[in-house]
């Protein structure tokens, strides 16, 4: 396994190469390794980044405290067969202050994570285009946890055009259901405990759903019920389309059920796919 930070260098050694794709910010768990093992057994190539982001951090939230763990990463990578790891610094991806930026779209981009994260998408885009430029790879692949995310990617690879296929891969839990996610790790156990709710409320939605319930404002008022016994702060229990769009009634084959929660000081977020 090699691991370059030089962009020239990766260019360079890519080059005529076609590509499996896994961008990450560190604190590799198996999730990653989900989109890893994706990647390996459908390319002749994979390359992981590992890159915390500053663009996608708004003012107070936790760039400074998010996880590090490049060495155990790395052992990750090499253990699952990865053939490269990207490890830019910032100084690598970014210029200066003077850079031309990318926007989210006026709308999808500012509900949901975009309203109580405002700006965030903006520096998650613009990150993943400037990788994408880098590693030009046949193939990217990203979680469905971050259902939001993975729905604006798409939609910059369709209106600028880029030569590459999103994968999509299915969200990895926890035995106790618990989506996995780097954060996770500021829980305390107390806090995992009650962070179980947010899992058991789409679990209670998916009964619903299967029972024949189909209005959407009912579904919701129930499974709040489910966090609200916990105390959990919540700040959005959504449903909308594949696309984004309200919706007033399930569609089967084509809705997504969407919570974001805070449990203490840290944000989680989960969803499922109906």
């Amino acid at each position: 396994m090699q691991v370059v930070s030089s962009v020239k260098e990766l260019k360079d050694i890519l080059k005529d190469k076609k590509v499996g794709f896994v961008p990450t910010m560190g604190a590799l768990h198996a999730g990653h390794l989900s989109l890893i093992k994706k990647s390996i057994s459908q390319n002749n190539t994979t390359v992981v980044s590992i890159f915390v982001n500053p663009t996608q951090f708004l003012p107070g939230e936790d760039l400074d405290k998010y996880p590090k763990r490049v060495e155990a990463d790395l052992k990750i990578c090499d253990i699952a067969g990865v053939d490269i790891v990207f490890l830019p610094t910032k100084e690598d991806i970014y210029f200066d202050d003077e850079e031309i930026t990318l926007n989210a779209p006026k709308t999808k981009g500012y509900i949901l994570e975009g309203y109580h994260r405002p700006g965030h998408f903006n520096g998650v885009l613009q990150v993943v285009l400037k990788l994408f430029n880098i590693v030009k790879p046949k193939r990217a692949y990203f979680g469905k946890k971050d259902a939001q995310q993975l729905y604006l990617i798409q939609q910059m690879v369709r209106d600028f055009f880029l030569d590459v296929e999103i994968i999509p891969c299915e969200i990895v839990r926890d035995g106790d259901g618990l989506a996995l996610s780097s954060r996770n790790e500021y829980l305390t156990p107390i806090q995992r405990s009650k962070a179980l709710a947010i899992p058991k409320s789409l679990k209670r939605a998916g009964k619903l759903i299967s029972a024949g319930k189909k209005d959407v404002e009912e579904i919701k008022s129930l499974c709040l019920e489910v966090l609200k016994d916990k105390d959990i702060d919540v700040e959005y229990f959504e449903i909308v389309n594949y696309n984004f769009e309200s919706i007033k009634e399930i569609e089967l084959g084509n809705s997504l059920i969407l919570v974001a929660a805070k449990v203490g000081n840290t944000r989680l977020i989960d969803n499922i796919w109906v």
